[in-house]
């Protein structure tokens, strides 16, 4: 792990006396004390984030990185595996649901290639970091090289700065990839030590018993990985995903340009678990969307300790949730900057006893 200290270093945590500034403001406006309940929350962290008291959400931007799993070979999926590739090219038309909540919110989707086995040509919208064409079948061995997964997340980490060049207010991480909950229901059973079973969902329509021989394949390749096993970076590339260990390396790349980020549902979320694995600071810039219909989601959440914002039951992925957060996040900032105070609007304040 020696590869990231520099990017170690940059990460520092939120300043509580942001918060506290913030919360002030908060109870000077024309309401009762803590009456917005979790919104009051998110407008102090993300004025903790950015360090500005009169934040903007205005820029909003989705990421959505997209690879192939050699995995998916192995009958772990509803769907074929070329469904990626078509699902990206859906994302660049606008026609997917990531696409219409975007549009709803007034958000950009922006799609990484990160690993997705075809050759796109060049479109809009469509970030190239292509590391290879697919992991290798995690059954065989590690899905990706160490080098394979550093290089992942050193894409993240650069659409993270450039999302920051741009000017970006807020970001949502999302994702496709057809076997990628097999990949990361591996990778929590790992982290938090959970038996396979107990993290292990239905993904995009299993049935009982497809999701059974998951479990069985997932199994197999933890055990066929054992000695590789010894910490989170090494955990992420022997069973892991290009797209989520992009996603890991983005999320650490907004923390250390202080971006507040919309993580979306189970996968997403797992990226974000290894990051806060390698750097635990990394857990005040993140905002966890929603808890996934995706079994697993909830252990994972209680290992980091957090409450999502919602519970809708959604399990697409593609950062569907990361939009609806994103929207939360803007109404509480909007909430926080253009509410009236006590005095401004001469409203008489709360009796004291």
């Amino acid at each position: 792990m020696h590869e990231l200290k520099d990017i170690f270093k940059h990460i520092s945590p939120i300043d509580s006396k942001y918060i506290k500034l913030a919360q002030q403001h908060l109870d000077q406006l024309t309401k009762p004390k803590r009456s917005l309940g979790r919104l009051e929350d998110i407008a102090c962290q993300v004025v903790a984030i950015t360090e500005n008291l009169k934040p903007s959400v205005d820029k909003k931007v989705i990421f959505v990185f997209a690879a192939d799993h050699g995995i998916a070979t192995e009958g772990v999926s509803a769907y074929p595996p070329d469904v990626t590739a078509q699902m990206v090219r859906n994302f660049l038309r606008g026609g997917a649901g990531i696409n219409v909540l975007a549009r709803h919110i007034g958000a950009e989707v922006r799609v990484i290639d990160i690993g997705v086995d075809y050759d796109f040509e060049s479109l809009q919208g469509l970030h190239p970091g292509k590391i290879r064409k697919g992991t290798r079948n995690m059954l065989n061995g590690p899905a990706m090289t160490h080098e394979e997964a550093f290089a992942a997340i050193q894409v993240g980490l650069e659409v993270a700065k450039l999302a920051k060049k741009e000017n970006v207010n807020v970001v949502g991480a999302g994702e496709m990839g057809i076997g990628n909950t097999t990949a990361s229901s591996a990778i929590l059973s790992v982290v938090i030590d959970c038996e396979e079973e107990l993290v292990t969902g239905f993904g995009a329509g299993l049935t009982s018993e497809q999701r059974q021989h998951k479990v069985d394949i997932i199994k197999r390749a933890i055990e066929v990985n054992r000695d590789r096993l010894t910490d989170p970076l090494s955990v992420l590339a022997a069973l892991g995903g290009f797209e989520i260990a992009g996603l890991c390396g983005f999320i650490l790349g907004c923390a250390k340009e202080r971006l507040p980020v919309a993580v979306d549902g189970f996968i997403s979320s797992v990226a974000a678990l290894v990051a806060v694995e390698l750097h635990p600071t990394v857990k005040d810039y993140l905002f966890f969307s929603h808890l996934s219909n995706e079994q697993g989601h909830t252990s994972l959440l209680n290992h980091l300790n957090v409450v999502p914002l919602l519970n809708l039951a959604m399990g697409l992925g593609e950062g569907t949730g990361a939009a609806l957060a994103m929207h939360l996040v803007e109404g509480a900032i909007k909430l926080y900057n253009e509410m009236a105070t006590f005095d401004e609007a001469q409203v008489s304040k709360r009796l004291e006893t």
